[in-house]
């Protein structure tokens, strides 16, 4: 079916919708009531017209869809529930399930042919970030990850998932590591007076608690974690992405702006929202594409709180994903 011939079964079915509601609110309210629609009849006509164009249009959109691209955001900091970020006052991001239950359900609707992934988020925690990765590699059709201002870290674990990856020449892209923390209040709570008595079972259940200071046994330890973390993170990107492991080794978990990014190969192409479409439509083999946003739904609170975002997005190269032991230790990507 023709874009054109979709608009017009569009229009048919909203003119259609208007004209019957007119005739129905006409009789019903205007009519019948005698003096009472009088006074209220007409506004209660348009009124009823107004509705029936909003249905109308919602069930023609839905009869003759005139989408062939669905587009899918991952925003902010990536985690489990949309919770706040490891940056102080950083951004609150999607749930990672309803990014990944808005993927599949663009993956069974019969009238998306391809996926946009558009990235701006400086990364999140491990497994959310798979599971989106996960979700986008298992789409049937083309999928071309887009990165807008950032797509660090998560995010990149998350782009590695996709066919393609796009970025503007100014993107920040990157940040291919991993990272352990942990306080070390020992000396502090020895001027306190505040002591630390051990009760655990397992050598190394207490290891990286901020109240002790680390033994050389318990560093080697938390440091093989973090290898292997960074080790796992290399082998899926690599894999993903087609690329040698050893250059992603050599990128020492940098970050870099998009023209240098798809000099090293981090970035398949350059270009602009519109550039991206074209490509979408040279992979679907037709003249354009019109993308679909499909977006979860989110509460008043949700919304408002989505105005925070840009505070995460200047900070960009080192926030991932954590994993954070009941002893303060944390591991981020």
């Amino acid at each position: 079916m023709t874009d054109t011939l979709t608009r017009v079964l569009q229009f048919a079915i909203i003119l259609v919708a208007a004209v019957v509601a007119a005739v129905v609110g006409w009789i019903v309210f205007f009519e019948l009531p005698g003096s009472l629609a009088d006074l209220f009849g007409v506004l209660l006509v348009i009124a009823t017209v107004v509705v029936a164009i909003q249905l109308g249009g919602r069930i023609a959109a839905s009869a003759f869809p005139s989408y062939d691209v669905a587009e899918v955001a991952v925003e902010g900091p990536i985690t489990r529930d949309g919770g706040r970020g490891p940056i102080p006052g950083g951004a609150i991001g999607t749930p990672a399930d309803d990014i990944v239950e808005q993927i599949e359900t663009a993956a069974d609707d019969s009238n998306v042919e391809a996926l946009l992934l558009k990235l701006n988020t400086p990364g999140g925690e491990v497994l959310p970030s798979d599971d989106i990765r996960r979700a986008a590699e298992s789409f049937d059709g083309p999928t071309v990850a887009y990165a807008t201002d950032v797509c660090a870290s998560g995010g990149y674990w998350i782009a590695s998932g996709c066919d393609e990856l796009w970025s503007h020449d100014a993107s920040i892209v990157g940040s291919i590591g991993v990272i352990g923390s942990s306080v070390n209040a020992s000396e502090l709570a020895d001027r306190l007076g505040i002591s630390y008595e051990r009760f655990a079972a397992g050598k190394y259940k207490d290891a990286g608690n901020v109240l002790k200071e680390p033994s050389e046994d318990e560093r080697e330890y938390l440091q093989g974690l973090i290898d292997d973390y960074y080790d796992d993170f290399v082998e899926t990107v690599a894999e993903g992405r087609g690329m040698d492991p050893e250059t992603i080794r050599e990128t020492e978990a940098r970050v870099y702006l998009g023209d240098e990014a798809h000099e090293i190969g981090l970035v398949d192409d350059l270009g602009t929202r519109d550039d991206v479409e074209d490509r979408l439509a040279d992979l679907l083999d037709r003249d354009d594409v019109t993308v679909e946003e499909f977006t979860p739904e989110a509460g008043f609170m949700a919304r408002l709180r989505g105005g925070a975002e840009g505070v995460a997005y200047s900070f960009g190269a080192g926030v991932a994903s954590t994993l954070d032991a009941d002893d303060g230790f944390t591991f981020r990507f």
